[in-house]
């Protein structure tokens, strides 16, 4: 089923190629053998999975193309980071969720390409390469931590995008506690230990900020014996003017109260310079400069959208900013490509702010316009998002919430920031999970989920020292090896030789019996 595309995206016809069916026999060869329209989808966040199940009923093929196995809650890591929650609870499988939607499948792998010409989207995981090829394309690869260019503080500051920061920043965060415990009671100096330096004052910062308060100064106050966990220090370090800058001033000085109250220091206009193993430097609007001793820093600043972004400016001209986000057309579509749409945290359009809202809007907006256009249905006006309003949530019972022109705090944003992400967390069997933990933490003084190992801290750094990764731990695909064969034969007629032996022995009853 080949088409010619020769300057295809230069012609007057441009416009109706989203509902060709035209694809590479390659690609074809990896997709579904059907002549439905085939849709692809990348990521499986907010965007990626609103928008495959958002064509649940269209007459289409789906297949989500994910480098993980889950759909990440993302607003809640935190909460995984200081015990609250596990990781299953806020990443459930995405296979389970979309099991029952028989248009749908899943793929797992990194996108590497996308050919907008052929039509094919490439990725790959520990070396297996994957080409699929698409009709209409929606990329929804969402967006990393942002170090500002300054890439290797990651080593020192994980940041708070993915399951296994969370579960890297729970060991540290925790681990600082048993290590100081073993340096005060052989009287070493701890300060550095007991000092937790979180960067960013956006909703991540405060949210963190404040959890490892209520760690150090309720939770942990009776388990240990050397050290006294209240005198830990917490540091809120940002080099804007205020806390929360989205939310407003008023709600902004609020936030910043209420966080002193729990014992945060929060230091703005602070920019921080340096990180390293025992602690960051901070640099002053007048010039100032400050060294804080930590071991244990969270960097929550700045976002860079994915890396698909630069790939499709690339391709198409399109313009990039600061963030790595792509301009798009108002229709979210790309500029000549009207197949393909790009939603949520890569987008540049209308100064749209990069939260879940936009992106489940987005690729809702994306999957009625694919099925739309197969129905031969007018086009949608251009996309709007509405907002829905902005919550963070500081410790138990603070919170502070941005609803239209409502500027709501305490106790009542705090209901509402429990209900709203209640209703978005995914499966009725999580959301009752979320519930009792929640009731355990903070009406109780208990964290169910603190369990950490050496090898989620050091892991990822592990892993950065190889040339490849993981890749370079497993073996090529289709590499057979005669030695491994024999060696494996070998171990067989063992394994035969000692279960023959034992059924004798047993056999013969001469088990127990004294030999010689």
């Amino acid at each position: 089923m080949a088409t010619d595309r020769t300057d295809r995206h230069d012609s007057p016809e441009s416009h109706d190629r989203s509902t060709e069916p035209a694809m590479s026999p390659q690609a074809r060869a990896a997709g579904p053998e059907t002549d439905r329209h085939q849709v692809v989808v990348i990521g499986s966040g907010f965007g990626g999975l609103f928008g495959t199940k958002a064509l649940r009923r269209a007459d289409v093929d789906v297949t989500m193309v994910a480098k993980t196995t889950h759909h990440l809650f993302q607003p809640l890591l935190y909460q995984v980071a200081t015990g609250i929650l596990s990781e299953g609870e806020i990443a459930p499988p995405t296979r389970e969720i979309i099991a029952r939607q028989k248009n749908a499948r899943v793929l797992l792998g990194e996108v590497t390409d996308i050919d907008l010409d052929a039509r094919t989207v490439t990725s790959q995981v520990l070396g297996r390469r994957t080409v699929v090829g698409y009709d209409s394309l929606i990329v929804a690869a969402g967006a990393g931590q942002s170090y500002f260019g300054n890439d290797h503080f990651a080593e020192f500051a994980p940041g708070m995008k993915s399951v296994d920061d969370a579960l890297e920043l729970r060991g540290r965060i925790f681990g600082a506690f048993e290590l100081a415990e073993i340096g005060a009671a052989r009287g070493d100096d701890i300060d550095h230990l007991l000092t937790f330096v979180v960067v960013g004052a956006g909703p991540t910062g405060v949210e963190m900020a404040g959890q490892i308060a209520e760690l150090a100064h309720r939770t942990l106050k009776r388990d240990f014996r050397a050290i006294n966990s209240r005198q830990a220090r917490v540091i809120l370090v940002d080099a804007a003017p205020q806390v929360l800058p989205p939310f407003g001033h008023r709600l902004g000085t609020w936030t910043k109260r209420e966080l002193e109250k729990l014992g945060v220091e929060v230091m703005l206009g602070a920019m921080v310079t340096d990180v390293d193993e025992r602690g960051l430097e901070v640099k002053y609007k007048d010039g100032r400069t400050e060294r804080i001793a930590a071991v244990t820093k969270v960097w929550a600043a700045g976002v860079q959208a994915s890396p698909l972004g630069a790939v499709l400016a690339e391709k198409t001209g399109a313009p990039l900013d600061r963030a790595g986000r792509i301009g798009v057309n108002p229709d979210l579509t790309l500029p000549g490509y009207p197949e393909v749409f790009v939603v949520g945290d890569m987008i540049a359009l209308d100064n749209l702010p990069g939260v879940a809202q936009v992106a489940i809007q987005g690729a809702k907006y994306a999957a009625k316009e694919i099925d739309g256009r197969l129905k031969g249905k007018a086009a949608q006006p251009p996309f709007k998002y509405f907002d829905k309003g902005s919550m963070a949530i500081i410790s138990r019972f603070r919170a502070v919430a941005l609803v239209g022109k409502l500027r709501i705090t305490g106790v009542l944003a705090w209901l509402m920031w429990l209900g709203v992400h209640l209703v978005y967390i995914t499966g009725f069997k999580n959301r009752v999970t979320a519930v009792l933990h929640w009731f355990v933490s903070f009406l109780g003084r208990g964290r169910s989920e603190r369990t950490s190992t050496e090898q989620q801290i050091f892991a990822r750094n592990a892993l950065g020292r190889l040339r490849r990764g993981a890749t370079d731990l497993v073996s090529p695909p289709g590499q057979y090896d005669a030695r491994d064969a024999e060696a494996q034969e070998a171990r067989r007629r063992e394994l035969e030789e000692q279960a023959a032996e034992e059924a004798r022995l047993t056999d013969d009853g001469v088990r127990g019996v004294k030999v010689g």
